[in-house]
C-alpha cells in the first residue's frame, strides 16, 4: 500500500440506539418525499471536527490526539428539541449547547491543531452551532421551501447520555466509524 495515501476523515458524536434510528427515518423520509438523499451518506451525528484528509499510515496520529483531546471529559447528556435550518439547504434537528458539549469540540479541535496541524479554515467564520442534519447540499431552494414548514413546528425531543467520541473515515461511499474513544465515566 502506497503510504502516502490520503483519506477524508471527520470527528463527531454519535447518538445510541433508538435515537440513531430515528434520525435515519426522518431522513428516508426527506429523501422519500423531497428527492435529497445526500444526508444518507452518514450515519445521525454532531460534528466536533469538519471532514478533513490525512494519510492512512499515520491515521494512529488522529486517534492518539483525540484520545489525548478528550481524557478530561466526562460522559455528559445531549438534548434534542425541535427543528431548525440553514436556508436554504440544510434541516436538522435541534441540539441543546451544552458548556459540556462546547468544551469537547473546542478540546478536540485545539489539539487536532497542535498534535496534526489540521485546520478548517471554516472555522474561523462560523461559531458552533451543534445540530444533526436530515436534509442537505443536495436539496434544492424550492424544495426546501416546501419542505421546511413540515419541521418547523413538528415536534421531536429525546435525551442521550453521550459516552464517546468517533473518528469517522469515508470509505469512498460513506462514512464508517474507525475509532471510538470513550469519554470517563462520573
Amino acid at each position: 500500500m502506497n503510504s502516502k495515501i490520503q483519506k477524508l476523515y471527520f470527528v463527531a458524536l454519535i447518538p445510541p440506539e433508538p435515537i440513531k434510528s430515528e434520525i435515519w427515518q426522518m431522513k428516508e423520509e426527506i429523501r422519500d418525499t423531497y428527492g435529497s438523499k445526500a444526508a444518507l451518506k452518514s450515519m445521525a451525528h454532531i460534528t466536533l471536527h469538519m471532514p478533513f484528509t490525512f494519510r492512512v499510515d499515520r491515521e494512529d496520529r488522529i486517534v492518539e490526539s483525540l484520545k489525548t483531546a478528550v481524557q478530561d471529559n466526562e460522559a455528559f447528556e445531549v438534548s434534542h428539541d425541535g427543528f431548525g435550518c440553514f436556508e436554504p439547504k440544510v434541516i436538522y434537528v435541534n441540539v441543546q449547547k451544552t458548556e459540556p458539549l462546547e468544551k469537547i469540540k473546542t478540546d478536540v479541535v485545539k489539539q487536532m491543531r497542535l498534535d496534526l496541524k489540521v485546520n478548517n479554515a471554516d472555522y474561523k467564520n462560523l461559531p458552533f452551532h451543534p445540530h444533526m442534519t436530515i436534509a442537505f447540499r443536495d436539496m434544492k431552494k424550492p424544495t426546501f421551501l416546501e419542505a421546511w414548514p413540515n419541521y418547523e413546528n413538528r415536534p421531536y425531543t429525546s435525551k442521550w447520555t453521550c459516552q464517546s467520541v468517533c473518528l469517522l473515515r469515508h470509505t469512498g461511499k460513506e462514512w464508517a466509524v474507525l475509532e471510538d474513544i470513550s469519554l470517563s465515566l462520573s
